[in-house]
């Protein structure tokens, strides 16, 4: 079967294959836990307990630190970065470190994932089990997604919707139809490996926090997901 073209009805096998862990990064020091990440085209970022810091991909090693509060998921637009901060979004200077402004976040301090696609913000509610996209510049919702898991990190990349999820000590990163919120395809994770934040590098890998593990796993984007095979 196809993933690219399966139909979104209950009766839908759906495609479930492990997660094909590549590499992990971290423990980082003075960081227990790992909230959100991104990635701005050249580094990962992720939000930890001491702020965010950022990586390089082929090493892990840390370049860059931003103290700043990052409860939450993180999103980069090309520009900016954004950290989900208690009740708000932060958007931030990448280089300078300066926060520029803030919008409410819809899920007022229950937010988790984040993630940066047309134009808007893609924020995920975790025991919600929901996603919303809301506009960058006054927060206001413009359409949400019912998902059937609680929603940890979110992502986007060539058109496709994934998200983590973790619940019931379970965890994985699936694709989902971005209009009914069906669950097109999934990778699991292997016990105790959480996912909390995501972000994919626009190809063929995700970067996956891993929570009080403290970790940023790389795990490889399925070939049927960019080809139809």
């Amino acid at each position: 079967m196809n993933p690219t073209t399966a139909s979104t009805s209950p009766r839908t096998e759906i495609p479930v294959r492990p997660a094909e862990i590549e590499r992990e990064f971290g423990p980082f020091a003075g960081s227990e836990r790992i909230h959100g990440v991104t990635h701005d085209g050249h580094r990962v970022w992720a939000a930890t307990d001491r702020g965010l810091i950022a990586l390089d991909p082929d090493s892990g090693e840390v370049t860059r630190h931003i103290p700043c509060a990052s409860d939450a998921g993180t999103a980069f637009d090309g520009t900016h970065l954004y950290q989900i901060t208690g009740d708000r979004i932060a958007r931030l200077d990448p280089v300078t470190g300066r926060e520029l402004g803030s919008i409410p976040a819809p899920g007022k301090g229950n937010d988790s994932g984040l993630a940066w696609a047309e134009g808007s913000l893609w924020v995920g509610q975790y025991r919600d089990r929901r996603i919303h996209r809301i506009d960058p510049k006054t927060g206001a919702i413009l359409r949400t997604i019912e998902c059937d898991r609680f929603v940890t990190g979110v992502t986007w990349v060539d058109g496709e919707l994934w998200h983590g999820t973790w619940e019931d000590e379970e965890s994985d990163i699936r694709r989902i139809h971005p209009g009914s919120g069906a669950v097109l395809e999934r990778l699991e994770m292997p016990p105790g490996a959480g996912v909390s934040g995501l972000e994919s590098d626009g190809a063929d890998r995700f970067y996956a926090g891993g929570g009080g593990s403290g970790k940023i796993r790389v795990v490889r984007r399925p070939r049927s997901a960019r080809t139809g095979v």
